[in-house]
């Protein structure tokens, strides 16, 4: 077994090595402790009297129900942050307001664990069937709908109507929001908001009916190790991306092939700027950086075997080339495709 505080001297390759049940990862004194007893203020600023357990798990999510909150393994430790960071490119959850997001909405789940309101036929009126095809990964949002409230990236309220509950229930729950101004012009969105007003004041006599037992995915006892972990996850998240349009990338990277490839060559262009120009797609699409970052690799392989070449200012093309990527992503997005249509 190993104590949290000793990965500090291990390198990466080490900590890969490790399972996650040699690892000891503990709550108190952490600032994950904190911002967990900052969730339960505001629980209790609200008047709602159920309190999700807490443990470290390989991911966020809420046990299908049960009142409890995983807490990926990663944010337990500055190591294990660093680790995810390197390899995932960013962490999520890494920053106090994206933590509290994340708890929030993860709290609207057990919110309906602890008192089975998706059984109710006036939830399904609010929100839809909870017994829709469940696709977090793939839908296809709408952004400009106004009949969802807008919390975590990517729209993620319109995920399916679980999701489109916990959303909910995280703006009404959020100290700093003003919901009924903010969602004033938004009925839909503003009727489901009122109606988790309503279930709030009920709950307080409902007797809480969630299930007990093993926390799924409890890292404490997980036998895979880190690295086995790490190779799912960077399969599940990196496409299988089709071909990208030559056109384009002739278009962009112009420069006549005589040019010097030391100079010139617009796949160590793209090696040079990949960082910034991931952060920049990711920032215009609510976009994983890791899934950009695939898509930017790929994209360099195709620059280099057609041999092509800088032909403009590294102002001007980057500014191209971030273009292109967004276009990518927002038509992945709308459609599940990069390749737009000809």
């Amino acid at each position: 077994m190993i104590q949290a505080e000793d990965l500090a001297g291990l390198s990466d390759a080490e900590i890969l090595k490790l399972r996650f049940k040699d690892i000891v990862l503990t709550l108190p004194g952490t600032e994950v402790e904190a911002r967990i007893q900052q969730l339960y203020s505001e629980l209790e600023a609200k008047g709602l009297v159920f309190r999700p357990q807490f443990f470290f798990g390989d991911e966020w999510f809420s046990p299908e129900g049960m009142n409890a909150i995983s807490i990926p393994f990663y944010l337990a430790n500055t190591r294990l942050k660093n680790l995810e960071k390197s390899l995932m490119l960013e962490v999520e959850g890494g920053d106090s307001e994206w933590f509290m997001k994340l708890l929030r909405h993860e709290a609207g789940h057990c919110f309906d664990h602890c008192y089975r309101f998706s059984k109710r036929k006036n939830w399904s009126q609010v929100f839809g069937s909870p017994n829709l095809e469940y696709q977090p990964e793939t839908y296809r949002p709408q952004p400009y709908s106004k009949s969802f409230v807008k919390h975590l990236d990517r729209w993620y309220a319109q995920a399916h109507p679980d999701e489109d509950f916990a959303e909910t229930f995280a703006v009404w729950l959020t100290p700093t929001s003003d919901w009924k101004k903010d969602y004033s012009r938004w009925p839909v969105a503003l009727a489901k908001l009122e109606f988790m007003d309503m279930l709030a004041f009920k709950s307080k006599k409902l007797k809480i009916v969630a299930e007990t037992g093993r926390f799924p995915s409890d890292v404490s006892r997980l036998t895979s190790t880190l690295e086995k972990y790490y190779q799912r996850r960077t399969r599940e998240q990196a496409d299988d991306y089709p071909d990208f349009y030559d056109s384009d990338l002739r278009r962009i990277f112009n420069g006549d092939s005589s040019l010097a490839k030391r100079e010139f060559s617009a796949g160590r262009f793209m090696n040079r700027n990949r960082k910034s120009i991931v952060a920049t797609v990711a920032w215009a699409t609510s976009e994983r950086k890791f899934t950009i970052d695939a898509l930017v690799k790929r994209l360099i392989l195709r620059c280099d075997k057609l041999e092509l070449r800088l032909g403009k200012t590294e102002i001007q093309t980057t500014m191209e080339v971030a273009s292109f990527l967004t276009s990518l992503v927002k038509n992945y997005l709308f459609t599940g495709k990069f390749k737009r249509e000809a």
